[in-house]
C-alpha cells in the first residue's frame, strides 16, 4: 500500500495535517518527513514494533543507538541525565544541526539506546516544520536519516518514490533547506568530544574547544 502524502507549508504548518500526522504516530505510523538536516524516518519513541521496522527498513542491527528529537530542552531531565556544563553547551547550539550523545534515563526503552555504553542521541531541529510537528505529537519521535552517507545527494521526489511503499505517511513542504548529516557530540564526560564533524561545525568549534577522539 502506498503512503499518504500530507504537504506542509513550511512557515505556518497546516493544524489539521498536523493533527493527522501526531495521531497516526500514536498509533504506532513510521514517517518520511523533513528535517534540517535531510529527510529522515521517524516514529513514536515508545513503540517497539514501530522501531522494528524502521530499523529493518534501514538495515540497522539491533545494538545500533538511535536518535530521537525534543522541540526543546524544557523536558531534557527527562530522558537524559545532564551535567551543568553540558547544559550550557547545549543552550547554545539548540535548535540546530546538532546530535548531542548524552547518559540515558531509565524513561529511554532500552532497544532505543546505547546499550554498551547506556547512552542516548538527541536533537532540538531547527525546523519549523519539525518542531510544529513534535509540539502537535506532544513526545520525541525517533529520528533517522533516511539515507546513508553515501546517498546524500539524493533528490527529495527520488527519496519520496523511494520509500513510498514502506512507510505509512510521507510529509513534504514546498520546498527543502537541508544543512547536511549533524555535528555530532558527545557530553558524556567533563571534557566534550567531536564524534562526527558535519552541519553547523564552525559554530559549535565557537561554543568551545572540542576534543577530537
Amino acid at each position: 500500500m502506498k503512503a499518504v502524502r500530507l504537504r506542509l507549508h513550511p512557515a505556518t504548518p497546516e493544524r489539521h495535517k498536523l493533527e493527522r500526522i501526531a495521531e497516526a504516530l500514536r498509533y504506532g505510523a513510521l514517517l518520511l518527513y523533513p528535517t534540517d538536516t535531510g529527510f529522515a524516518l521517524g516514529c513514536q519513541l515508545a513503540n517497539k514494533m514501530a522501531i522494528d521496522r524502521l530499523r529493518l527498513i534501514r538495515r540497522l542491527p539491533q545494538g545500533k543507538p538511535l536518535t530521537f528529537l525534543c522541540d526543546s530542552l524544557k523536558h531534557l531531565s527527562e530522558f537524559a541525565y545532564v551535567s551543568t556544563s553540558a547544559y550550557r553547551i547545549l543552550k547554545r547550539l539548540v535548535p540546530g544541526p546538532y546530535t548531542f550523545i548524552l547518559p540515558a534515563t531509565r524513561a529511554v526503552p532500552y532497544y532505543a539506546q546505547d546499550l554498551k555504553r547506556k547512552t542516548v542521541g538527541i536533537r532540538v531541529p531547527d525546523s519549523t516544520v519539525c518542531l510544529a510537528l513534535l509540539r502537535t505529537f506532544g513526545s520525541p519521535i525517533i529520528s533517522i536519516s533516511a539515507v546513508s552517507d553515501e546517498e546524500e545527494t539524493v533528490a527529495p521526489d527520488v527519496l519520496i518514490e523511494k520509500f513510498a511503499s514502506q512507510v505509512d505517511i510521507i510529509v513534504e513542504t514546498e520546498e527543502y533547506h537541508f544543512l547536511g548529516p549533524s555535528t555530532i557530540i558527545d557530553l558524556t564526560e567533563d571534557v566534550p568530544r567531536l564524534l562526527r564533524r558535519g552541519a553547523g561545525l564552525e559554530r559549535a568549534l565557537t561554543v568551545l574547544p572540542l576534543e577530537s577522539p
